[in-house]
């Protein structure tokens, strides 16, 4: 009943004409018919008092929203007043004033309702019209919010669901017109220019589909009404409807976070973020500065990225803050100095080299910067007395296949075994380097894409998602263990290209998997279960401590081949200088010593035990 245009003086001229109709109808049929002067007397007093009636309750002093239940509700008031009054007032008989105030009103509501059903008219005459995918909730609350909003660019044509039971139903005066089979034929009846999407908890398989249909349809358009979750707390805004994103593709869930608990051991506690100025660290530090630890510290040794991270917090960025820590992990005396001076009593470790392919040629530098410089950070927070540290980590550290996934594999022992938690998830939207960052960059200069498999699949998340898992984790999980975020269905790169590629005309090349790299993402190691007492959607999987000697040892430059047959880790440890990495080592000597402290419980590497488990 609702139109934004409030009620205002243009009423009051042809609510005061409705009075006079009403008491000519009245008179006319007055049993004892009055004086034509006794009647034209009525009507001049009727409009009076109405007008004297109407003032104080603000009737056409544009308080109400037109033809709304409240203007109804003092108009009706105004009336009934203005009628008693004249009935004691006015020189006719008193069935003139009684009989003309109920010819009146109606006739005065009528116009009001003729009036919005114009203008409606009218505006929806200029508006584009669309057909709303899903009948449910959201689906009705945007058809509200579209027949309500006098400023909406859209008209609801249909809708679309593929429910049977709602076929051929009709919802507030919108016909439902089929499934997704009927899609082609609906566009064309019922003249519609496009579909905005309108279901919450869609994993995006569904919207995927739908766009990849409508792609094949010339001249339409696909747009999403976003945050649905959030939105059935409060009304539906139209202007929120807006084109699609590749996380509206990807339909990622949004977890439930504890704020009372994350409170609890956040706000005013000294909080260090390691990698601060990395995709996942500088939105650690965001969403962390919102709960209002005691200290913040930033450490990175990028000063580039320490000046970005500070700009997007505070709004300036004169690098004069103590907060910020310009330091290298790998520079174990220079992380114990830093522990031992600031204390932070809540560590989250997010510094990691991660380009798979790049690790592959380089592993010293994933040994040097992944395993020894986490150790680092681990021996100085055990040093220190920290009560809670998130190693972050990726799924590729289950049942790890490259050096990336056997550094951080190593990272993950080496976190539990000083008792600390660990966060495993899959490739991040937006962070850099992703793969969808460098998709876009080759469509943006006219393709080809490259994509190494057909069926290469991963698993994505997108960086709040990603940063609220940390810290949700913090406060579910326990020393040892790892949590891992149920990541949905992991989505085929292939299929994620021809999305953001669209209507480009950029070609797909196939380039084969590269050395390291894996057709399908695993979340869980062999032997590890999908354990989920305390969320629904994050799992608990024990991880076996690994003793830090046998990662010193891999720092060990002499003899290559010595890498993966010592029998003694902590001699060599001992013996080697830690800063002495082995670059001129043999590659794959040392990865594949990475690989066996992956597999192996604590024992000496080349010792029967791990060389059983390696060839099985």
């Amino acid at each position: 009943m609702d139109d934004h245009r409030p009620a205002g003086p243009g009423d009051w001229p042809t609510d005061l004409f409705a009075w006079t109709g009403g008491l000519a109808v009245a008179a006319a049929l007055a049993p004892d018919r009055p004086p034509l002067a006794a009647a034209a007397g009525t009507v001049l007093l009727a409009a009076a008092l109405h007008s004297a009636v109407a003032w104080p309750v603000q009737l056409y002093r544009r308080r109400y929203e037109y033809a709304s239940a409240a203007e109804v509700r003092a108009l009706v008031a105004t009336v009934a007043i203005a009628c008693g009054l004249l009935a004691a007032l006015a020189p006719a008989p008193r069935s003139v004033p009684a009989l003309g105030g109920v010819v009146a009103l109606p006739a005065m509501l009528a116009l009001r309702w003729a009036r919005r059903a114009r203008r409606r008219s009218t505006r929806a005459a200029s508006r584009v019209p669309v057909l709303i995918y899903g009948a449910g909730a959201a689906g009705h609350r945007l058809l509200a919010a579209m027949q309500r909003d006098p400023h909406c660019g859209y008209r609801a044509a249909g809708f679309l669901d593929d429910d049977p039971r709602k076929h051929r139903l009709r919802i507030s005066g919108v016909s439902v017109l089929g499934g997704r089979p009927a899609l082609r034929t609906a566009l064309t009846a019922s003249d519609a220019a496009g579909v905005i999407f309108a279901i919450r908890n869609t994993d995006g398989a569904l919207l995927r589909a739908l766009r990849s249909e409508m792609s094949d349809i010339p001249g339409y358009f696909v747009k999403v009404l976003p945050s649905l979750d959030d939105s059935l707390d409060r009304p539906v805004n139209v202007a929120e409807v807006r084109d699609v994103e590749l996380s509206d593709l990807l339909g990622r869930r949004q977890i439930d976070t504890d704020l009372a608990a994350i409170g609890d051991y956040l706000t005013g506690r000294r909080v260090l973020v390691t990698g601060a100025g990395g995709s996942i660290g500088s939105e650690l530090c965001r969403q962390l500065h919102r709960f209002v630890p005691a200290e913040l510290m930033m450490l990175d040794r990028d000063e580039s990225a320490l000046h970005a991270v500070q700009l997007s917090i505070h709004g300036r960025a004169l690098l004069d803050d103590p907060s910020l820590i310009l330091a290298d992990l790998r520079d174990a005396a220079t992380m114990h100095a830093v522990f031992a001076a600031r204390r932070p009593e809540v560590v989250f470790h997010a510094a990691a080299l991660k380009h798979l392919t790049l690790l592959e040629r380089h592993p010293a530098e994933a040994l040097q910067t992944n395993v020894l410089g986490t150790l680092n950070v681990l021996e100085a927070a055990a040093a220190t007395g920290v009560a809670r540290l998130v190693n972050i980590s990726t799924d590729k550290a289950a049942n790890p296949a490259s050096v990336l996934g056997y550094s951080k594999r190593i990272t993950e022992r080496l976190t539990a075994h000083h008792g600390y938690l660990n966060v495993r998830f899959g490739n991040v939207l937006g962070s850099r380097g992703s793969v969808v960052t460098a998709f876009r960059a080759q469509i943006a200069a006219g393709g080809p894409v490259t994509v190494t498999d057909p069926e290469v699949t991963r698993y994505f998340m997108t960086i709040p998602e990603a940063v609220q898992l940390v810290i949700q984790a913090a406060a579910l999980g326990t020393g040892g263990e790892a949590l891992v975020l149920d990541m949905g269905t992991p989505v085929r790169i292939a299929d994620l290209a021809r999305q953001l590629i669209a209507d480009a005309p950029v070609e797909i090349v196939y380039t084969g998997l590269r050395p390291g790299e894996k057709r399908h993402e695993e979340l869980f190691a062999p032997g590890e279960s999908d354990e989920r007492p305390l969320h629904p959607l994050i799992s608990h999987v024990a991880v076996p401590p690994l003793d830090p000697e046998l990662a010193r040892a891999l720092t060990r430059s002499a003899d290559p081949a010595a890498l993966s047959r010592s029998a003694d880790p902590a001699a060599l440890s001992r013996s080697a200088d830690p800063a002495a990495l082995p670059r001129s080592a043999d590659p794959a000597a040392l990865i594949g010593a990475m690989a066996d402290l992956c597999v192996v419980p604590a024992v000496a590497i080349g010792s029967p035990t791990l060389s059983a488990a390696r060839t099985s």
